[in-house]
């Protein structure tokens, strides 16, 4: 390899290397910057370290935040606690824009953090947009009794209806959700975060210890929508 190709491999590898590290410490200082910017005007500055220190220690509003989220905790799972959160809760669903807001950001909340909740833990298969094309999508919540009722009522859904959504690459915040019958989405043991990694780099990043797996459903898959053969089979002599 000749001395420019030496050091455009260098180069290359260097942005591997120092990309993902440059990227990830830069979020990282951001969300405390963030945080203390919201947190430490909050406390009096005689109770802040940065009072008595001719420099600032980031991090602080963090810390502050976390132990406050975490007496928060502590005091809701108590009997007192809790009823100063309900007494708080009525007076919200009372006010007419905010209760709305405040029960919907709730739910999302308790879905995405719940220790039992079994939404986003599945990948599966779906064709989408046409027949013969394979999107990847994250499983939902089954349908809500009345989504199920109104479609069955009309003949569009048969069997247990289940909500998909079917992220965009490479952004997988953004994508489409919608309900399909359970036996049309063919489930794919594959981790969410593989499943992101994919979407995100187009298909250029596939899951680890899952490449033959995926190569062997395709195939299943293709065999099964395949039109079988009407040819009579051979008589052997």
């Amino acid at each position: 390899m000749s001395a420019r190709g030496r050091l455009r491999t260098y180069f290359l590898t260097g942005i591997i290397v120092a990309g993902p590290l440059a990227i990830t410490a830069y979020i990282t200082w951001w969300i405390i910057a963030l945080i203390d910017s919201f947190v430490k005007p909050l406390i009096p500055a005689s109770y802040l370290p940065d009072h008595y220190l001719p420099f600032s220690i980031p991090g602080i509003g963090l810390v502050i935040a976390f132990v406050a989220v975490t007496l928060l905790g502590f005091l809701t799972a108590n009997l007192v606690g809790r009823s100063i959160i309900e007494f708080g809760e009525v007076l919200l669903a009372r006010t007419p824009v905010i209760s709305g807001l405040y029960k919907g950001l709730r739910q999302i909340f308790e879905t995405l953090f719940s220790a039992n909740g079994t939404s986003f833990r599945t990948v599966g298969l779906v064709e989408f947009p046409v027949k013969g094309t394979w999107s990847v999508v994250f499983l939902s919540a089954p349908a809500a009794p009345e989504v199920e009722g109104a479609l069955q009522g009309r003949g569009i859904g048969e069997g247990e209806l289940v909500g998909v959504f079917l992220p965009c690459a490479p952004n997988p915040t953004t994508g489409f959700f919608f309900y399909l019958p359970r036996s049309e989405v063919v489930e794919v043991p594959i981790s969410v975060d593989d499943a992101a990694k994919l979407v995100m780099s187009a298909g250029v990043i596939q899951p680890e210890d899952a490449q033959h797996r995926l190569h062997a459903m395709a195939a299943n898959l293709r065999a099964a929508h395949a039109p079988e053969s009407r040819e009579p089979a051979p008589e052997s002599v």
